[in-house]
């Protein structure tokens, strides 16, 4: 580890610190702290110049709030006051295997509040009425940050709109309206200063009628409740804020927090403004923020912009009793504010990949992470976690590769709950999943969507791997009939419920077989003249069952008045052309040379590895072909 020291003016020399040096400090220092603890003061990293940053709200721009604990700062200041010594430096190596270290354990918490930072800003404080013609106005000039509002509440000075006209104008602290503040009290507790004694409670409901009487409804409108009990208002009724409704906005802005710092006196606005500006007066009524650009934090009045001025000069010419202040304020952004990948690489090593892509099925985020993410994986999904609920309730990673026939993932649960049943909606279809037993890719819905709409209402749909059904129920919205098959029982099992909790049962059949004997079983029946799609969609060998097409039809030689076929096989390659590799190992698994195949590029599963989907007339000479190859 090594340390940089700024040094004082007549102190001991630069100095460049290593354990193998610690001779150089004095017994009382050594004695005082230890090892571990010296050098631990000296583990803060260094915030980069924020003008070097571009704009916006970043973990490196921001102030850490309690950055160190007590005492850490007792032995900071201890060292600064006896040698001059300031440590700032960090060997980022160390810093790294301290990660290493302390997120190797499985059951590592993640401290949120180091995630908090807060920003100095300027702000404009004005009347609530006047906040938003002003922030159209000064639209270029404001803070404009993601998910934070340039408009923010001033704590403790909400006003209701009916109390406003009894407080009256202020002027140089001097009220000019005392009778409206006479009449608000003798409104609220019957007496004002100076009336004498209180009134008895019977003495002032009559006097109250008695007024009520002579002056009119319009001054007294909660009199005729004086003697009511209250009644409940209505759930959800009109001008009542619904549970739902003040939740969502209590919920809304609780990732940052403006503070007022101070408040600027108000003589400079005086000159800026004109002579009728009145200087800092008493606020009359609620006030709002208007948030300014953070490049005015540390300016004046006089250094704002003259488009602000202008602005500011119109909103007077307009309401001659408006008031401005420039205040201080800091903006605090928490842990909710921040995104994912801005949390993920302050948590990660530095030049490490920040895993910011995972698959959504229902409710579980499917990760895919590396050998290098693994031993971060529970803070990986903790953020994951956080950063998308309450969509996400469930964090897995797969942890071995697809080996068995049914082709189901090792999955690991990482955070939220253990349940790997999930419900899935595609193509106006809700699917029942269970991760565990069977599976499920929710990358492939596009593609599944391309290949849905080449199918029409006359169409006879084969799905010779089926899973639990998310071509074969879409398919069955769109054609005549879709004969469904798939060797995992658990997957059949699916396949029937998510049938049955669509309403597709009577238009689709299901099997449970081999997709070999599936195909020689559907197509040696009466179905087999009406099947005209055949999708196959096994990537890792479905091409390697293209061989049972061979002499399917020899047996219907005298037929050959119906369709053949539309075959959609899909396949992995990683050769370099994959398209060519493909087309090869289809031609050899047909024994065809001539076989005419529209190929399309599906996604890049991995580096160099994509997956293909090849679609094809079943030739004549394959279907009728005197042999047929059996395996």
């Amino acid at each position: 580890m090594v340390t940089k020291f700024f040094l004082r003016p007549n102190s001991v020399p630069l100095t460049v610190v290593s354990p193998t040096h610690l001779f150089l400090f004095p017994k009382p220092l050594l004695s005082k702290f230890t090892i571990s603890s010296l050098f631990s003061t000296a583990t803060q990293a260094i915030i980069p110049n924020p003008k070097a940053l571009p704009y916006g709200p970043s973990l490196l721009k921001g102030k850490i709030p309690f950055q160190y604990s007590q005492q850490q700062q007792q032995q900071e200041q201890y060292c600064q006051s006896q040698f001059g010594i300031k440590l700032l430096n960090v060997d980022k190596q160390s810093q790294d295997d301290d990660k290493q270290e302390d997120h190797n354990d499985g059951d590592n918490i993640m401290d949120e509040e180091k995630f908090t930072r807060v920003f100095d800003i300027a702000a404009l404080r004005l009347p609530a009425k006047d906040c938003f013609a002003l922030e159209s106005r000064l639209r270029g000039h404001l803070l404009n940050w993601p998910r934070i509002r340039n408009i923010a509440r001033v704590p403790g000075d909400e006003v209701e709109e009916e109390l406003v006209p009894f407080l009256g104008a202020t002027q140089n602290g001097n009220t000019d309206e005392e009778g409206n503040f006479d009449a608000l009290n003798r409104r609220i507790y019957g007496r004002a200063e100076g009336d004498g004694e209180e009134l008895s409670p019977v003495l002032y409901r009559e006097r109250l009628a008695k007024e009520f009487n002579s002056r009119g409804f319009v001054k007294f409108r909660n009199l005729a409740k004086i003697s009511r009990p209250p009644r409940k208002k209505r759930k959800g009724g009109e001008g009542e804020e619904t549970m739902k409704e003040r939740n969502k906005r209590k919920g809304r802005d609780e990732f940052y927090m403006v503070e007022v710092v101070e408040e600027d006196g108000g003589e400079d606005w005086k000159g800026l403004l004109g002579d009728e500006f009145k200087g800092r007066s008493k606020w009359r009524g609620s006030t709002r923020l208007l948030l300014l650009d953070e490049s005015y934090a540390d300016k004046g009045v006089e250094d704002l912009p003259q488009a602000i001025k202008v602005a500011l000069k119109e909103s007077m010419r307009e309401n001659s009793t408006s008031t401005f202040e420039l205040i201080r304020c800091k903006l605090i952004l928490f842990y909710d504010y921040w995104q994912m990948n801005e949390v993920l690489e302050g948590l990660l090593p530095q030049g490490m990949i920040v895993p910011s892509a995972f698959e959504t099925i229902g409710h579980i985020a499917h990760l895919n992470l590396r050998d290098e993410h693994l031993p971060y994986k529970n803070l990986i999904a903790k953020v994951v976690l956080d950063k998308n609920k309450p969509k996400i309730q469930t964090v897995v990673n797969k942890i071995d590769a697809i080996h068995n026939d049914y082709r189901t993932m090792q999955l690991e649960v990482l955070a939220g709950n253990c349940s790997l049943v999930t419900m899935v909606v595609e193509n106006g279809l809700r699917f029942q999943v269970d991760l565990a037993k069977v599976y499920w890719n929710s990358r492939l819905a596009t593609e599944r969507q391309r290949l849905l709409n080449g199918f029409t209402r006359s169409d006879v749909v084969c799905d010779v791997f089926s899973g639990v059904g998310p071509i074969a129920l879409s398919a069955a919205k769109i054609v005549k009939r879709v004969y469904a098959n798939d060797l995992n029982p658990h997957a059949v099992d699916y396949l029937e419920r998510n049938s049955v909790l669509n309403k597709l049962e009577r238009k689709i059949k299901v099997f449970n077989m081999d997709g070999r004997r599936f195909i020689n079983a559907v197509f040696s029946s009466e179905k087999a003249q009406t099947i005209t799609q055949v999708v196959m969609n096994l990537p890792n060998d479905a091409s390697e069952y293209l061989d049972v097409f061979r002499g399917i039809f020899k047996d219907n030689h005298k037929k050959r008045e119906f369709t053949l076929p539309m075959i959609h096989v899909y396949g992995f390659s990683k050769a370099r052309d994959p398209e060519f590799d493909f087309h090869e190992r289809i031609r050899i698994a047909l024994t065809e040379v001539a076989v005419d195949v529209e190929m399309r590029r599906v996604r890049l599963v991995a580096p160099g590895k994509w997956m293909l989907c090849a679609s094809f007339r079943l030739p004549e000479s394959v279907a009728f072909a005197n042999t047929m190859l059996s395996k």
